[in-house]
């Protein structure tokens, strides 16, 4: 393969890393705890809603301590499943990622 045919071929895999990228980044994820807490994640792991089941009732200090807990625990699983597919999606491109300094 030409070098110019071979520039060409790691341009278009450029693009189509930076599609996948955009992808994950505006796709919602979402993690749920204990069946009482969901929430939502986008691709770039910023929260844009949490849920809170209404019949969770509060009724001490450690209520809302399971809450709390929760509520991380959810958002951890969430960005667990960011982290899963963001690696599975962006594999084929680690060759690319390695050879930065051409870009």
């Amino acid at each position: 393969m030409n070098q110019q045919a071979m520039l060409k071929k790691i341009r278009k895999m450029q693009e189509e890393m930076i599609a996948t990228q955009k992808e994950i980044e505006t796709t919602l994820f979402s993690g749920s705890a204990g069946g009482v807490v969901s929430v939502e994640l986008w691709g770039t792991k910023e929260l844009k809603a949490v849920h809170i089941d209404p019949s969770f009732t509060i009724e001490g200090p450690e209520d809302i301590e399971m809450l709390e807990d929760m509520v991380v625990s959810a958002c951890n699983n969430a960005t667990q499943l960011i982290d899963k597919t963001t690696k599975e999606k962006m594999e084929k491109y680690n060759a690319l990622l390695q050879m930065g300094g051409m870009f």
